[in-house]
């Protein structure tokens, strides 16, 4: 059978391949084998260099870039093969042992150096930490840049639309006005502060083998601190070390991040849905697209396909990542596999919130600003003013104020001669009374332009 996109199950082998092939250099499953080479090769460069292990010697020259090569040149057919030893251990892990002992096998310096590949290593000493490079490197070159460009377009936005009166709606019912800007803003507020949360949660590791105690690392050599040791390596992969697992790491840091992740996606399926009902109410228009077809049977018709393929994927990517975040830290006793099973799909999380920042920021770019209709709706809806008129009434000792507002507006239409009939016949002082008249709906913004101005 050919080797097609069309073929793939998942849409983002698939359809959306296109829209997260980044990420294949780090989740994919030759990318686990890359990042796993990787970890066990600097655990050997480090045990070799480490001045109490005299059975071996610090390697370098031809040696030292012999190794490195096996991680930075790492390719498919290398994939392959491992995936041969793999048939027969039955075991990905070791079979990663026993492809680089093969690499070395014919390097004469290094021979005496084979079995400390692996040395004293559980699978999860190599596994945790070569997921922890995956998360840690993806975060930083990818997620991270992409985040912070959806904030950018955002925040350019609401300076830009900051002085754009707007109806507020609560309850979907026509309230105090606010500006474009000031609600793009209250979005980028949000998403900085997940944004900061996602940057901020450490990447844990551990190499302590096989329950977490240095059982072998102590029996090999009894007279080493090996707690520094496992210290310093993990940190040598800047790296967070964690002092107290069981055989894995336990992945709390992971269902803190994903948390974070799930905060910074819940809040853009909100705004995702707030401008697909200001575009259903002609708020903005939608910049057409040659060749783009909206409806197999409505010529007419744009629809805002962007932020709603953007909440979809937000949504998958949330499903996952709440998975995760209640699946990994729980392990039997000290290890079962099943977190095995589940960490595995940690790049779809991350590759389904990709496609939806690029198709938010998609959007945002075929946005046009509708003033005309944002303008005829507020100014046709005088009634909000019975906040303001009542609030002053307040301060001037107005019986009965906010009563008196509802009899006047509740459920009614009113326009300004009408307002403007009622402010009249207030007791208050004559300038109060004078800037209640010359108030319109559209100049009661309150401090919704500053605020824009100055995300």
């Amino acid at each position: 059978m050919p080797n097609s996109p069309l073929l793939a199950i998942s849409p983002l082998d698939g359809r959306y391949a296109a829209k997260c092939s980044e990420l294949t250099l780090y989740f994919s499953e030759l990318a686990l084998m890359r990042f796993r080479v990787e970890v066990e090769v600097k655990w050997l460069l480090f045990l070799a260099s480490y001045p109490s292990i005299n059975e071996i010697t610090e390697i370098r020259g031809n040696s030292l870039k012999k190794l490195q090569a096996l991680y930075q040149n790492f390719d498919l057919n290398d994939a392959e093969r491992v995936k041969q030893i793999e048939a027969q251990t039955n075991h990905d892990v070791k079979a990663i042992e026993y492809f680089i002992k093969e690499k070395l096998q014919d390097c004469e310096e290094l021979r005496s150096h084979l079995e400390f590949i692996h040395f004293a290593c559980t699978s999860e000493d190599i596994n945790n930490l070569a997921y922890a490079l995956m998360v840690k490197e993806s975060r930083e070159k990818i997620l991270i840049p992409s985040m912070q460009d959806l904030i950018s377009e955002l925040t350019s936005m609401a300076k830009s639309y900051a002085g754009q009166p707007l109806l507020s709606r609560t309850h979907g019912q026509p309230a105090s006005p606010t500006t474009v800007g000031k609600e793009f803003a209250n979005v980028c507020s949000r998403l900085q502060r997940q944004l900061s949360q996602v940057e901020a949660t450490q990447i844990l590791g551990k190499s302590n083998g096989a329950v977490g105690n240095y059982n072998a690392h102590i029996a090999a050599y009894p007279d080493l601190d090996w707690l520094a040791i496992g210290k310093e390596f993990v940190e040598s992969l800047h790296l967070e070390a964690n002092p107290y697992t069981t055989q894995i790491e336990p992945h709390d840091y992971l269902a803190e991040l994903f948390g974070a992740f799930v905060r910074f996606n819940s809040v853009l399926i909100d705004f995702n849905r707030d401008i697909w009902g200001y575009i259903s109410l002609s708020y903005f228009k939608q910049q057409p697209v040659a060749g783009e077809v909206g409806s197999s049977t409505m010529p007419h018709k744009i629809n805002p396909i962007d932020f709603e393929n953007s909440e979809g994927n937000l949504g998958v990517a949330n499903a996952l990542f709440n998975h995760l975040s209640a699946k990994l830290p729980i392990s039997r006793w000290q290890r079962d596999l099943s977190d095995s099973t589940a960490i595995r799909n940690i790049g779809s999380g991350l590759a389904y919130s990709l496609i939806a920042y690029r198709s938010t920021i998609k959007g945002l770019g075929k946005l046009e600003l509708n003033s005309e209709a944002i303008d005829r709706d507020i100014d046709d809806c005088w009634e909000i003013l019975a906040e303001p008129i009542q609030t002053v009434m307040r301060r001037y000792g107005i019986h009965e104020p906010y009563e008196k507002l509802k009899e006047l507006t509740r459920g009614k239409k009113l326009d300004e001669s009408k307002i403007r009939d009622f402010i009249a016949t207030l007791d208050i002082p004559d300038s109060a009374k004078s800037e209640l008249i010359k108030l319109k709906p559209r100049e009661y913004l309150g401090s919704a332009v500053k605020l824009a101005e100055e995300i």
